[in-house]
């Protein structure tokens, strides 16, 4: 515990005049809810965006226009005696330079987001204690984001904050919380949780995968503004890291992860591809992810 209070403190509590890293527009979905206080819904979007957004998570200095773009979208699926059963969808990108467009780094589904809130409490960490499940789960989420870009900018550039979801997953493991509310950190609970996919991303075997992350946005679609031809070869060359990655362990998240935010990219890239690139690209993808085999179809049309 004081090992995670540490690290939490050293990279959480900057100076708040320093540009924060993250804007994150959150919805709360309570559809499924009849009868209730729907304005509660509203406080806890509320709180949970202010957590998101005011809060420091690094030590690095983010000009407004360098904040990482991301949505949260929160569908609330029963509500017990102020206990949330959720499934949220997580979403961040980032430019590409030289373009207008910007390439998605994460499209997460967690479908045990499940906490206990009433309304107006504060979301927010507490120095030298652990707060809620909830809070956890933000901190967790947030650290993920900046991993994945920092990751995508340098070569494991990612890792401390990666370490930092990693001392989440370890605290939570042994926290006092509710039954549902350990779902998500258990190490045998799924293989396709937050546990699993921070242990993938700190695991030596996908060490590859990693450098091949860097290698995609960094030397493939940033160099695209400047060569096309050059950029889309880069991305090409790098694909049998997911083949071997898959093939050494076919129930890593972490690939399934990547090719939950880049399949309709890597189709919209490779359909203008050359026919050798078509095949090789089409040919993996179809073998580590057959259930997308009508999006990857669109390569070859």
């Amino acid at each position: 515990m004081k090992k995670f209070l540490f690290i939490l403190l050293a990279i959480s509590y900057w100076p708040l005049a320093l540009a924060q890293e993250i804007n994150c527009t959150v919805t709360i979905n309570s559809d499924q809810i009849e009868g209730s206080n729907k304005q509660v819904y509203e406080t806890l979007k509320a709180g949970i965006q202010d957590y998101i957004n005011q809060n420091r998570w690094t030590n690095m200095t983010y000009a407004e226009h360098e904040k990482i773009e991301c949505s949260m979208l929160i569908v609330v699926n029963e509500v017990t005696d102020n206990a949330y059963k959720c499934e949220m969808t997580l979403q961040s990108r980032r430019p590409v330079y030289g373009t207008t467009y910007s390439t998605p780094l994460l499209n997460f589904v967690d479908k045990s987001f499940n906490f206990t809130y009433q309304e107006f409490d504060r979301i927010e960490w507490q120095q030298n204690t652990f707060t809620t499940n909830l809070t956890a789960m933000l901190a967790y989420y947030c650290y993920l984001i900046i991993g994945h870009d920092q990751d995508s900018f340098q070569r494991l550039g990612g890792t401390p904050y990666f370490q930092a979801c990693e001392e989440i997953v370890n605290v939570c493991q042994s926290a006092s919380m509710e039954q549902s509310e350990q779902k998500g950190w258990l190490a045998f609970d799924s293989n396709r949780n937050r546990y699993a996919l921070i242990n993938n991303l700190l695991d030596e075997a996908f060490k590859k995968y990693r450098n091949y992350y860097y290698e995609y946005h960094r030397l493939g679609l940033d160099e695209m503004s400047a060569n096309v031809t050059n950029g889309r070869a880069r991305i090409a060359e790098g694909m049998p890291v997911l083949k071997e990655a898959y093939r050494a362990r076919p129930a890593t998240y972490v690939i399934n992860t990547f090719l939950d935010a880049k399949s309709q990219e890597l189709v919209d890239i490779f359909s203008k591809g050359t026919d050798k690139e078509k095949k090789t690209v089409y040919d993996i993808l179809t073998d580590i992810d057959p259930t997308r085999q009508s999006t990857y179809d669109k390569i070859n049309n």
